[in-house]
């Protein structure tokens, strides 16, 4: 584990209370963990209290669980897991996400109905040609008591033998706290899918 970490990456933590995720950076390795300079206040992280860590690597996104052996101000020891996996080698996690959703403008709205989801973006499929140049908005509904609204900005549109279009794009975050919602919606509904 100690060789994929280093002084510098950059990490999402998300306690048990999502509310209190937090992002910080890798200040030193040591046998025993790694310290992390979280950017907010730790407000709802406890000492001894697991929580789920994200970050970058070569490999691509690794996942972690573990918790603060002690909380310094901002600087968190951070114990070394028992074990950790790599999400995939893609920079975010994408899922399959099959929803009939709008996606609109203040003068259009275009029914579409999403394939897949990740914290980068989407693609879908639609009967209607969207337009490549223009920005919009949607809101993906996560459960029934979760959604996160973005801005959908269209990359690659393709139009099937059955008349049908599939676009890929990537989403602009309005809340930088819907990113990490979409973040770890993916992942873990990743690791359910992957653990039925």
């Amino acid at each position: 584990m100690r060789e994929l970490l280093e002084k510098g990456q950059r990490v999402i933590m998300v306690p048990a209370d999502f509310k209190f995720a937090n992002k910080g950076t890798i200040t030193d390795v040591t046998p025993q963990g790694f310290s992390l300079e979280l950017d907010y206040n730790p407000d709802g992280i406890l000492k001894s209290n697991y929580c789920e860590f994200y970050l970058e690597t070569k490999n691509g996104t690794l996942y972690f669980d573990s918790y603060a052996k002690s909380i310094e101000g901002n600087t968190l020891l951070i114990a070394n897991p028992a074990k950790h996996k790599f999400l995939q080698r893609r920079r975010f996690t994408r899922i399959k996400f099959i929803k009939d959703i709008d996606l609109f403008t203040d003068s259009v709205n275009h029914k579409i109905s999403t394939l897949d989801i990740s914290a980068g973006g989407m693609k879908f499929r639609t009967a209607e040609n969207v337009n490549i140049e223009s920005e919009y908005k949607v809101t993906l509904p996560l459960s029934e008591e979760m959604h996160v609204t973005c801005k959908y900005i269209p990359i690659r549109i393709e139009k099937g033998d059955d008349n049908k279009y599939t676009h890929s794009g990537r989403f602009a975050f309005f809340d930088n706290k819907d990113k990490m919602t979409l973040i770890q919606y993916c992942a873990k509904r990743s690791i359910e899918i992957k653990n039925k």
